[in-house]
């Protein structure tokens, strides 16, 4: 390394420069896949820096997801130019979408040679289209530690991933102090919030009669729960889950918890009919599949949004929307109106279940209910599995913040990953993922990492050896599907070939048995478990 003029110490790299940064900001676990065009970086990495590898990209960057969720700050991801990149488009889609905080740093050819377009060239900047919040093409080698942490920002308050774009020589080359300022250090946002902004929002609940709250991720947190808590039993008002909620806001086994919004037009109309005052906080206004004609709600009734996401504010069809941090916000709303008298319970508990007759397979919804019965009220549950996630909604309550997590985009290959990566994050509370068949083989490498990490979670595969959820649809449109059945896919086996624990587990007694010995442990286990549970194919689906 080259060193300044007539000492003997080493001139600090723009490497050097960078884990400062990285240190600063707590980025010093790093989820990564890596190439060539970052050994660079990678080659001797401090002790203080951990590794946590993964063998595809798109488990790199759920796994890195799931740690963002759980620890509330942004997640350290590293990528391999456009192979990198592209393997990760899918899943920085749906950690934007899940307002997931990650900095992902994509490394790049040689700076020297790239107007040449030499082997491994990406064209980077846009390669994962609108979906990051920020992306940073250092100008310079000296400009790298800079864009890290603007990075770091962008992440932290937009909530989503943002992308810094390293050519391989930039980090051999010296650093620059200066360069390193050209972002804060610190960035603070203020928590507070003028009472004036929540006046209109005050009124709307005020003159309104039968009024009505619906919520989702924005308010899953210990303050958003507590805040909206309060603001519901002060009105009185039944709250309502978003549609294909990616999480929690609000807890499920409270009185006046009212079920999940239909995601259909002439269902939410009927579902909302009603109430003459809608109140969405921190859920958009309102998340719809498929398409139906016709008005969100019925004539007449008013719409009122409050949310911290500036995008969700701009395009909701509501009569006033306020831009606000939301359980501060819910706060001043609270002491703004009168307090109501209200005794309802909208939601009653399902009906259990008969045992499976001899000989006959369970349900979906027998595992759901023997994990309700057995599952600590802190556990976080991760799902993805579309055909059955009606079912899982009505068995399976969250009952603390972060005890629903699912993918917001819609994508599969969400849940083995980030399971691991909460898991890994918080080894204070027990971690299960639900997910079907189908869905586990689009990431199946992340039982790898969750092995080789110690993420202690526990995978539920219901196995019915098809895309039911497609089966489904199809039927919905008078078709037979065009696609085959794999039930000689064994997930157990792939499982245990990655080095996993797994189980088969064919009846509901051999289910009660393992789970009761199993969940238990959940809260200090640092063995992943996979059970490959085989269960009948739904008959009825509802999107």
């Amino acid at each position: 390394m080259a060193q300044p003029h007539g000492t003997g110490t080493p001139q600090r790299s723009v490497r050097d420069a960078t884990l400062d940064v990285l240190r600063d900001h707590d980025l010093t676990t790093l989820f990564t896949n890596p190439g060539s065009t970052e050994v660079g970086f990678l080659a001797g990495l401090p002790e203080d820096l951990r590794l946590v590898l993964a063998l595809h990209e798109g488990s790199v960057v759920g796994t890195a997801t799931g740690w963002a969720i759980a620890r509330d700050r942004p997640a350290l991801v590293l990528l391999h130019t456009t192979a990198g990149l592209g393997n990760a488009v899918g899943a920085l889609a749906t950690a934007r979408v899940n307002r997931a905080p990650l900095v992902v740093v994509v490394g790049q050819q040689d700076r020297r040679h790239l107007t040449l377009e030499p082997f491994l060239a990406g064209r980077l900047r846009d390669l994962a289209g609108d979906y990051p919040v920020r992306v940073e093409e250092p100008p310079t080698a000296q400009d790298v530690p800079g864009a890290v942490a603007r990075c770091h920002h962008a992440a932290a308050h937009a909530r989503g991933p943002a992308v810094v774009i390293v050519p391989m020589d930039d980090w051999a080359a010296p650093a620059e102090d200066s360069a390193v300022m050209a972002a804060s250090r610190h960035v603070a946002r203020a928590d507070g919030v003028d009472g004036a902004a929540v006046d209109d929002l005050a009124a709307l609940l005020t003159q309104a009669d039968t009024p009505a709250l619906v919520t989702g991720a924005g308010t899953d947190s210990e303050e958003g729960w507590a805040a909206l808590t309060a603001l519901a039993e002060r009105l009185g008002a039944p709250v309502f889950q978003e549609s294909f909620g990616a999480r929690a806001g609000f807890p499920q086994d409270h009185p006046l918890f009212a079920g999940f919004l239909p995601a259909d037009r002439p269902g939410l109309r009927a579902t909302l009919a009603g109430h003459d005052t809608v109140l969405a906080v921190g859920a958009p206004v309102f998340r719809q599949y498929p398409y139906t004609e016709g008005a969100l709600v019925e004539p007449g009734t008013r719409i009122g949004l409050l949310t911290d996401d500036p995008a969700e504010a701009y395009r909701s069809p509501v009569e006033t929307a306020v831009l606000a941090p939301i359980p501060a916000a819910l706060g001043a709303l609270t002491s703004r109106v009168a307090p109501r008298q209200w005794s309802a319970r909208y939601r009653e508990a399902p009906e259990p279940l008969d045992r499976p007759a001899p000989g006959q397979p369970m349900w979906p919804a027998h595992v759901l209910e023997a994990l309700a019965e057995r599952a600590p009220a802190d556990t976080i549950f991760v799902e993805e599995t579309p055909s059955s996630r009606p079912e899982m909604h009505q068995r399976v309550p969250a009952r603390r913040p972060l005890g629903f997590l699912s993918a917001a985009m819609g994508g599969l290959g969400f849940a083995l990953p980030a399971a691991a990566g909460i898991r890994m994050a918080r080894r204070d509370r027990p971690v299960i993922a639900v997910v079907g068949d189908g869905s586990s083989l689009y990431q199946v490498q992340a039982l790898w990492s969750a092995a080789r990490y110690g993420a202690g979670a526990l995978f539920v595969v219901l196995s019915n050896g098809r895309y039911a959820v497609m089966d489904r649809l199809a039927e919905k449109h008078g078709a037979a599907p065009a696609w085959p059945d794999f039930p000689e896919v064994s997930v157990s086996g792939l499982s245990r070939e990655m080095g996993c624990p797994a189980r088969r587990v064919d009846t509901l007694d051999d289910l009660i048995t393992v789970l009761d010995a199993t969940v238990p442990t959940l809260r200090d286990r640092g063995e992943p478990l996979v059970l490959d549970v085989a269960v009948a194919v739904e008959t009825e689906f509802q999107p």
